[in-house]
């Protein structure tokens, strides 16, 4: 907090900083300007293969749409003219700005959500038909993090039958609320209405009065249940049956269930490499090592020419030994299985220290099953569902590994400590 209140200043003032640095033994000193801090919502959009655009939103912000046209422009100018829209891990955030990106997909007149309350009178919104991209192939990636706007956007995608819902059911939280100001300064949240999807699923996950603890602990039940990891584990209640508009059913609940489901991907995944993630030794070798090779490894001009470096050195062995010295023990037979997965990070992490996110993600997912998956769906042209096309898509991919924590008698904070690994991973 201290340093916090002492870094902040008027815009275009100067403050002196003394930076130490691993590999030095004096601070070294800078000036910098005070100035705005960019907060981005759109991570990276880079193309992914041949005509085919990925674009990372990470929140729905102020200035969210107008990144998201960038991206767009962007991508059209490296001739991609289909579409994934990865919003996994992303909690939310400005309805409007989530209206608007989907407005750029819709044919006019087409319903993208409606609120509706106890007290609170139906509003809808449609699309104006001015979307730059109605013709375009889309995709959009989604997991149990997936909340709110996100839930906005997969729900209006999936219920216009105008893109495939890709990843696992989301979160289910589509409350309105108002913010009422008090007499001492203070507001008041209240909630007003709840959001629907056009085809009239509520997003919003059930909760009954009293019994906070099944609500509270929603994903971990979830967890325990195997539905990270089969969709025959998702039971969804027949009395909430929905059409889209080409007639395929969807179910309300609470949540958006993807048209493909797929399983979290735990190749890879030991006690070791939850160890070295949650400890945050990956981290800290990866920033060493920046510093200690800033020379060689500022020297690349692109992001690709420097993970091509990387490649041919020995990362992995200097890492154990690394984490060795950090008080994380060798393990020869799980550092095996997590050595793929652990280079990988290593090498996207070195990466985004010199090149940042547009370096760092392409490094991060070039093994990602649900962005493969994404990728393949687009080039055979199967992006349009039907209920036809998307039994057989699905064939295959429905039924996941099931591993329920309690096999294995993990407790509760092992199996979150599990869930943090995966969800950086």
């Amino acid at each position: 907090m201290e340093i916090m209140k002492t870094l902040r200043g008027a815009k275009d003032s100067t403050v002196k900083l003394g930076v130490k640095r691993g590999n030095s033994p004096d601070l070294l000193y800078f000036d910098v300007t005070r100035g705005d801090v960019p907060v981005n919502s759109v991570d990276v959009a880079y193309k992914v293969a041949e005509g085919i655009g990925y674009i990372k939103v990470s929140k729905f912000a102020r200035n969210t749409y107008n990144e998201f046209i960038t991206a767009i422009a962007k991508l059209k100018m490296e001739n991609c003219s289909a579409f994934i829209v990865d919003l996994r891990e992303n909690t939310g955030g400005y309805m409007d700005a989530a209206v608007n990106m989907i407005n750029e997909f819709m044919p006019e007149g087409r319903l993208i959500v409606y609120t509706e309350g106890k007290s609170f009178p139906r509003a809808d919104v449609y699309a104006n038909g001015t979307g730059t991209c109605k013709d375009a192939p889309i995709v959009v990636l989604t997991d149990e993090i997936s909340a709110s706007a996100s839930e906005i956007f997969s729900g209006a995608i999936q219920d216009n039958d105008r893109g495939l819902i890709i990843g696992r059911r989301t979160y289910g939280k589509g409350l309105v609320q108002t913010q009422i100001p008090l007499n001492d300064g203070s507001e008041m949240r209240l909630t007003i209405a709840r959001y629907y999807t056009p085809s009239g699923r509520c997003i919003q996950k059930k909760y009954e009065l009293g019994n906070t603890d099944d609500y509270d602990q929603d994903i971990y039940n979830r967890y325990m249940h195997g539905e990270f990891d089969s969709a025959d584990s998702i039971k969804m209640d027949d009395s909430l049956r929905y059409s889209t508009v080409g007639g395929r059913v969807v179910y309300g609940g609470g949540g958006i269930m993807p048209d493909i489901f797929i399983p979290r991907d735990t190749s890879g995944v030991t006690s070791y490499y939850s160890n070295v993630v949650n400890s945050g030794v990956l981290y800290l070798y990866a920033l060493e090592y920046s510093d200690n090779h800033r020379d060689k490894l500022g020297s690349f001009a692109t992001w690709e020419e420097l993970y091509d470096y990387l490649l041919q050195q020995p990362l992995l062995s200097e890492f154990v030994n690394f984490a060795a010295g950090k008080g994380i023990k060798k393990r020869p037979t799980l550092i095996n299985i997590s050595g793929k997965l652990i280079e990988n990070q290593l090498q996207a992490y070195i990466v985004r220290n010199f090149f940042d996110e547009a370096g760092f993600y392409p490094i991060f997912l070039k093994d990602d099953v649900t962005l493969l998956r994404a990728v393949k769906v687009l080039q055979e042209g199967k992006s349009v569902p039907t209920a036809e096309s998307i039994e057989q898509l699905s064939d295959g991919n429905m039924r996941g590994q099931a591993s329920h924590a309690k096999r294995y008698g993990r407790s509760k904070e092992r199996i979150f400590e599990e869930l943090f690994a995966q969800v950086v991973r």
